[in-house]
């Protein structure tokens, strides 16, 4: 079955954006996606098994020295890839819970990070845990508790905290931002419970916009041919010299299985986030209180705007409205879509040129709730610098 609990008026065909969590009991759902103006829902979660617009391509690099086998990586990395299950209250409904009391399970992947106990997984693995227990690639068990979780992000941190230092095998992160379209990708996890199970494939794009559990665009991310099912959800992209790219946590399907379009939160996300979360156990993003999308080079030469990033929408009392920050109403359609032309169009961000969206929200990743942000805004052919004070991202 499929569960949909963000419903909207969908402008295109919905196709179905999985996340990557396995889940038992009958009542378990999926939260919904929103994902080139369509509405798109995740898969239901299945049952777990008994003790888981495009930037350009930039060239594709020739084989670096340093590269890995396949082999080599899986044997290198599997040990610090673990499975996790966890335990929900008040989700199940089954013939002995029939009316939704009682509890579930769900499984998914995670990755040591350090040797005091921490693992990366998604935050849709652990949202709602009673309980969590991993089970490492060695045989041993152990109980979890979360550190903290970031569900604009789908990304969270647990510890365990009985198990020796030198049992733990940390993954080192990689550099996301030095990725080409065309390099050899890595997925470890336990797709339908199915611990330690090895893919590969390619980076087939970047740059991809992703949606979050809580509704807000996770920028940046990595799509790979890499099969990755039910289960991968939080375990490791490595690339070929076995460092983590990023953290699988979403597919694009018809069928909800497998169609080789996965998708990874990127490294540099990643490490922003778990640095932040291990720290003091939560994350507050930087909020510009607007709606905004891309002004591709076409769309600026047919409409004689700049391109640039435009205001679709403005939240009149949050930060871009506050400043002065203007949506357009005179609406002039490019191959079907309808822009805005006398809105504000924000072309640098901080004296960073902007271009897309994923180029601002970079900016305002970079940044904490409070500070202050010189963006250059043209509107109606007029250039100028606004100052704008951040908020912090509602949850």
């Amino acid at each position: 079955m499929r569960q949909r609990i963000l419903d909207r008026p969908a402008a295109a065909a919905a196709v179905a954006v999985a996340a990557l969590a396995v889940g038992a009991g009958g009542g378990a759902g999926g939260y919904a996606l929103l994902s080139g103006g369509g509405t798109s829902s995740v898969a239901a979660p299945i049952a777990a098994s008994t003790p888981a617009d495009a930037t350009p391509a930039r060239p594709v690099k020739l084989a670096r020295s340093q590269a890995l086998t396949i082999s080599d990586i899986a044997k290198a990395s599997t040990a610090s890839v673990v499975e996790i299950t966890v335990a929900t209250a008040g989700t199940a409904r089954t013939s002995l819970t029939p009316f939704g009391q009682g509890s579930s399970q769900a499984a998914g992947s995670g990755f040591i990070i350090n040797t005091a106990g921490d693992i990366v997984t998604n935050d849709h693995v652990v949202a709602g845990a009673t309980s969590i227990r991993v089970a490492f690639a060695n045989g041993r068990e152990a109980d979890a508790k979360l550190v903290g979780a970031d569900p604009s992000t789908d990304l969270a941190v647990i510890r365990v905290s009985d198990v020796p230092a030198a049992e733990l095998k940390p993954l080192a992160l990689g550099d996301s931002t030095a990725l080409s379209v065309g390099e050899g990708v890595v997925a470890i996890g336990a797709p339908f419970g199915l611990a330690g199970s090895v893919t590969a494939g390619i980076v087939s794009a970047l740059g991809r916009d992703i949606t979050s559990p809580n509704g807000y665009p996770i920028s940046n991310a990595i799509q790979t041919d890499a099969a990755i099912n039910h289960g991968n959800s939080g375990g490791p992209l490595l690339d070929d010299t076995g460092k983590v790219i990023g953290v699988n946590s979403q597919i694009q399907s018809d069928g909800g299985g497998s169609d080789g379009v996965g998708f990874a939160v990127p490294a540099a996300t990643v490490k922003q986030v778990t640095t932040q979360l291990i720290a003091t156990g939560k994350i507050a993003h930087a909020y510009l209180g607007a709606r905004i999308s891309t002004i591709s080079q076409r769309v600026a030469t047919a409409l004689s705007i700049p391109r640039g990033v435009l205001m679709q929408q403005v939240t009149a009392t949050g930060p871009a409205g506050t400043a002065g920050l203007k949506a357009g109403t005179t609406l002039k359609p490019v191959d079907g879509v309808r822009y805005a032309t006398d809105g504000d169009i924000v072309t640098a961000a901080g004296g960073t040129p902007v271009l897309t969206t994923g180029d601002l929200r970079a900016v305002l990743d970079a940044r904490k709730p409070g500070d202050t942000l010189d963006l250059t805004v043209s509107r109606d052919g007029v250039t100028r610098t606004v100052t704008i004070t951040l908020g912090t991202r509602p949850a």
